[in-house]
């Protein structure tokens, strides 16, 4: 085993590295999750949370990863023999697809090609041909972490609007939620589902469910069983501060921390610092010579950037050939894409320098591996990150359309 001296660079895109700050905080003894101390800090993440996702609706916290807050969505507002539409944008619109059918639930899965996010215009005709309202739910995979494309989730509503379809709105924002803009209600969303791991900067270990009436409403008659995800449960002790079963204390203590974190820079900040060193890595990769597995300009993930290799040559070797030199972990390709893509990721705590590093990182290792590539990708980065901001605004602030 290589052994190396310095921090390891973990550009995986989630979990992502934690902050020292949320180290500190989470450093600190288990404390009786039935004191009034501890419901002090169960009012501050619950009512924290809802400002990041952007709702006066509640905000469900289960002790679980992001996959737990999937099924909590679906026991809670779909029944057996439901019709729901979902769309082929990746690894994880998959595996949600494949949950949903072990539930007895029937999926119109729209293919797709891996390469780009939901187009809201087949939305509208499959719910315009909907004529009898079969559909319950249109379930949406904000940014698809599998391939590096979001998806439009404001034009989703305003397809579902123009359709003029009843159909509960279900998006995963699970890698999205705290790195690209997500607006709860101003996008009408009905259940958003979301995990500690990704924007929040904190060890997996959180799953979250943000609840809007209408989905409350259908999950007291719908007939899926379920105990340990019900909101109804979750929501009368949630009020009080309190959980119905041993919630993940110190976790929440990181949650309170990272939550500041945010509001600090500002989520608009933190959204535009995402786009930033987005296109810087997309500029150091143009330059490579290398290719994006997003084709759609407008759907560029500001999470991470997956990265097709050249031909004949294998991802998941040139992945470790950068682990083994450089003591960086690189993100791998999934399923459809595996030995194909690497993925770099650039969410929560990152800035310029720290990914001025991965980029770095990732040229070194282009050359040990030999993989063709044209030199000077990481200068092509930073010429991206030594542009000037417009106004006074500090640099990490900018936006870069």
């Amino acid at each position: 085993m290589t052994r190396h001296q310095g921090r390891h660079f973990l550009h995986i895109p989630g979990p992502s590295p934690v902050p020292e700050r949320v180290l500190r905080a989470m450093d600190m003894p288990v404390i009786d999750h039935r004191s009034a101390e501890f419901a002090e800090l169960g009012k501050a993440v619950l009512s924290g949370s809802q400002r990041i996702f952007k709702t006066s609706s509640p905000v469900v916290i289960y002790p679980s990863s992001g996959t737990g807050a999937w099924e909590a969505a679906i026991v809670n507002t779909l029944s057996p023999g439901d019709k729901v539409l979902m769309v082929e944008t990746g690894h994880f619109a998959t595996l949600w697809r494949q949950m949903a059918a072990r539930w007895g639930i029937e999926v119109d899965f729209i293919p797709g090609d891996w390469r780009r996010g939901v187009d809201p215009s087949v939305i509208e005709e499959k719910l315009t041909a909907d004529t009898a309202h079969q559909l319950k739910a249109v379930m949406v995979v904000h940014n698809e972490t599998s391939t590096g494309a979001t998806s439009r989730i404001a034009e989703v509503r305003a397809a579902m609007d123009r359709a003029k379809h009843p159909a509960l709105l279900m998006v995963d924002t699970i890698s999205g939620l705290a790195s690209a803009d997500f607006r709860f209600d101003e996008w009408k969303v009905d259940v958003a589902v979301s995990c500690s791991q990704k924007g929040f900067m904190l060890p997996p270990g959180l799953g979250f469910n943000a609840v809007s009436d209408k989905a409350r409403a259908v999950a007291k008659t719908n007939k899926m069983p379920r105990s340990f995800w019900d909101w109804e449960d979750m929501l009368k002790l949630n009020a009080n501060g309190f959980f119905p079963y041993t919630p993940a204390t110190n976790l929440l203590y990181g949650l309170r921390e990272a939550i500041a974190m945010l509001l600090e820079e500002g989520l608009d900040q933190v959204f535009a610092r995402h786009q930033r060193l987005a296109a810087a890595t997309r500029a150091a990769v143009e330059h490579w010579g290398l290719e994006v597995l997003c084709q759609e300009s407008k759907d560029y993930s500001p999470v991470l950037t997956a990265v097709l290799m050249p031909p004949g040559h294998n991802a998941d070797e040139f992945r470790q050939v950068v682990l083994d030199n450089f003591n960086m972990s690189l993100g791998s390709g999934l399923s459809k894409v595996a030995g194909k893509v690497f993925r770099i990721g650039h969410l929560g705590e990152c800035n310029e320098l720290t990914l001025m590093a991965a980029l770095s990182g990732v040229e070194m290792g282009m050359r040990v591996a030999g993989v063709p590539h044209r030199g000077g990708g990481v200068d092509a980065a930073m010429a991206l990150l030594e542009q000037p901001l417009p106004g006074n605004a500090p640099r990490h602030l900018a936006v870069v359309k």
